[in-house]
């Protein structure tokens, strides 16, 4: 069974060139992407498809599933911009796939799309999950997963860079995970749904919620997953301690974040964690 990496982003060389065309927001100076949350230096060249593919070898991971990330903040742009960017990114992804032997596989931005394995959307959007009840009723037809992913961050005046992420993104995740569970799980039952980075500590708002007085066994679902990338052992172990082993998928978020600590935490736990982490579990979502 193939091991899989389900959170990689991918910006094809079009796609690129694109953000460099831009002149607000989200958009590229040189190697500088300027958000509206702020300024981050990028590695362009991770975004090379060969050597995407010898990361994957590297890190003995067989198929990564890449998606365009919804931190970019394309979703609030006027109709025609996101249209354009999001039908680009597509259209050059689904060739990179087509061409890759199976090591490719990829997300649609929101809305199902043939040739995609499901769909990612932003932690804010769950904050209206009616919104996605055509998205959700795409998935459960077809099978394919919803992929959760933080969205864009507000400006925190004064803030360190890694502000948005530590604190915004984890917030937004607990958001989407709790909202999910009060509202979406019993429409969706049958819909495979993954939170990124751990749902934001999801584990921790178990216990909370148990404290106010809700049966911890109710945020408990075979179709909801949570997803490592940026965790090591201990926040993985709690998840294991707290969802079970066969809820937790592996992803890394690359070229966002290195993959090797995550991955070398969860290949600390063994090998019959590692097969269900990086393999068994991620095969639920896509059969």
């Amino acid at each position: 069974m193939p091991t899989v990496d389900v959170h990689q982003h991918f910006w094809p060389a079009p796609f690129v060139a694109e953000l460099a065309r831009r002149r607000r927001p989200p958009r590229l100076s040189g190697s500088t992407l300027v958000l509206e949350e702020g300024a981050y230096e990028v590695d362009l060249d991770a975004h090379d498809a060969e050597r995407r593919l010898a990361l994957l070898d590297r890190d003995g991971i067989d198929i990564a599933v890449l998606s365009l990330q919804p931190t970019l903040g394309i979703a609030g742009l006027p109709e025609a911009e996101k249209d354009e960017l999001v039908g680009l990114w597509q259209d050059c992804v689904l060739e990179l796939v087509g061409g890759s032997h199976g090591r490719f596989l990829a997300l649609a931005p929101e809305h199902p799309a043939p040739g995609f394995v499901g769909s990612i959307v932003s932690a804010s959007a769950m904050r209206n999950v009616e919104s996605l009840s055509s998205v959700l009723g795409e998935l459960d037809a077809s099978g394919g997963f919803l992929f959760v992913h933080p969205s864009a961050a507000g400006v925190t005046s004064g803030a360190p860079a890694w502000w948005p992420a530590v604190l915004d993104y984890t917030a937004q995740m607990q958001a989407a995970y709790l909202t999910w569970l009060s509202y979406a799980q019993r429409l969706w039952p049958e819909v495979n749904v993954v939170f990124a980075i751990l749902a934001g500590g999801g584990p921790f708002q178990l216990e909370r919620l148990a404290s106010r007085g809700v049966a911890v066994r109710s945020g408990l679902h075979g179709n909801v997953f949570f997803e490592t990338a940026s965790y090591g052992r201990r926040a993985i172990e709690l998840c294991i301690e707290t969802f079970g082993v066969h809820q937790l998928v592996y992803g890394s978020d690359v070229p966002v974040i290195e993959s090797a600590p995550t991955l070398s935490a969860i290949r600390g736990f063994g090998d019959s964690v590692v097969k269900l982490i990086t393999a068994d579990n991620p095969s639920r979502l896509l059969s």
